[in-house]
């Protein structure tokens, strides 16, 4: 998770949350395309510029009720300047970020934290803009690149802060593997490509056809489907739009190379039953790494579908089960699900019911249970949980 400012601290995530454009410079808090009207009774665009109170990277109560500005001089509806105008000199801030104005407006008592000193002088200039347009507004919406070294994100992550969960977010971190990308395996990706972990490892040998795109979240276009891309490097591609960190591997684990798996802090198995599945098992036990088998059991009666869903969960603390519980036999084609009958809400269910698991596991989610098995029946809408540890 990133270790910015913005992230760390509740009132500059609940303005950014709210649609401010924030930035960091020079140690100083930048909201820009504020609104305001100048002398000529036009609505301008400028900024305001904040000394930043931190103790480490989490803001403190603003040590000054003092704000700068950066634009022409701000006024009333009228073109009349503000009397709370001070220092009129042009000053530099730090790289291309030049200040014009100080303004001075202290309720009493001061401040109590920066979203209340940034909404305050935002409506300040916003109101008299807004007499002019009524829909000139601080909150843009603007979408901004995320240049935070620490964070996977490409633009930066406003619904944790919105939400307030930034802080439970921060416990989802390590690299994480997703071993086969067909449909359960994709809306794990989906599901786990949202989270801050730094990187995430793809792993199928196949090929991304027809019958995925109904199956697996998203809609590609007809020519991207006659491109016939490994389903790693599809998947890849999507979610780097999104973030860093996803690394694709055009091949499946074995035995031959589950060596790669020996650096990663958990594992989804979303591969069909196979042989190979207990030697990729076998080493993670042994590595103390833990995993999650994701499993769909289906079968066709007359026209309609019956069949369970299972996660099978495996960490240091319990491991007796996993081979009562998982199947390395056969390959999955047996299975009516092999047929291509498109069932993609099973599949994200699948995926969802693994990925609340590991996020129970990192201490995101309450986990009374802690259950490692878990099932969930379609004909009796039933889910269990079984193989709980104290």
């Amino acid at each position: 998770m990133s270790n910015s400012p913005i992230s760390l601290s509740a009132d500059l995530s609940r303005l950014k949350a709210e649609g401010f454009e924030l930035e960091i410079v020079a140690d100083h808090l930048v909201v820009r395309n504020v609104p305001y009207v100048n002398a000529a009774k036009q609505v301008r665009r400028g900024a305001l510029v904040s000394t930043l109170n931190m103790a480490g990277n989490v803001t403190q109560k603003p040590d000054t009720h003092v704000i700068m500005f950066a634009g022409e001089m701000p006024c009333d509806k009228n073109g009349v300047e503000f009397i709370v105008a001070n220092d009129k000199q042009r000053k530099p801030i730090g790289g291309d970020l030049f200040i014009d104005f100080t303004f001075s407006r202290k309720p009493t008592g001061g401040y109590p934290d920066y979203y209340e000193k940034i909404t305050a002088y935002v409506a300040l200039f916003e109101s008299q803009a807004q007499a002019i347009d009524p829909n000139a507004t601080a909150r843009t919406w603007r979408v901004i690149e995320n240049k935070d070294p620490d964070s996977p994100f490409q633009y930066l992550d406003s619904a944790s802060s919105r939400a307030g969960i930034t802080s439970a977010s921060r416990k989802l971190k390590g690299k994480i593997a997703i071993l086969g990308l067909g449909g359960t395996g994709s809306y794990t990706l989906d599901l786990v490509a949202k989270t801050p972990v730094p990187e995430i490892h793809l792993f199928d040998k196949d090929k991304y056809g027809q019958h995925n795109a109904f199956r697996s979240p998203g809609a590609p276009s007809i020519e991207h489907l006659r491109t016939v891309p490994f389903k790693v490097d599809h998947w890849a591609g999507i979610y780097s739009n999104m973030r860093r960190g996803i690394v694709p591997h055009p091949f499946n684990i074995d035995a031959s190379n589950v060596e790669l798996l020996r650096e990663m802090d958990f594992v989804f198995i979303c591969a069909d039953a196979g042989s190979a599945k207990e030697a990729i098992i076998g080493k993670l036990e042994e590595w103390g790494i833990p995993f999650a088998d994701t499993g769909m059991g289906l079968e066709l009666v007359g026209d309609v579908l019956h069949g369970t869903l299972a996660v099978t969960t495996s960490t240091p603390s319990k491991r007796d089960h996993v081979r009562r519980r998982v199947s390395f036999t056969g390959d999955g084609h047996e299975n009516v699900y092999a047929q291509n009958i498109q069932v993609a809400d099973l599949n994200a269910l699948n995926a969802a019911m693994a990925v609340i698991r590991w996020k129970k596991l990192c201490g995101f989610y309450a986990d009374l249970r802690h259950e490692h098995f878990s099932a969930y029946t379609i004909e009796g809408n039933a889910l269990i949980s079984e193989e709980r540890t104290a």
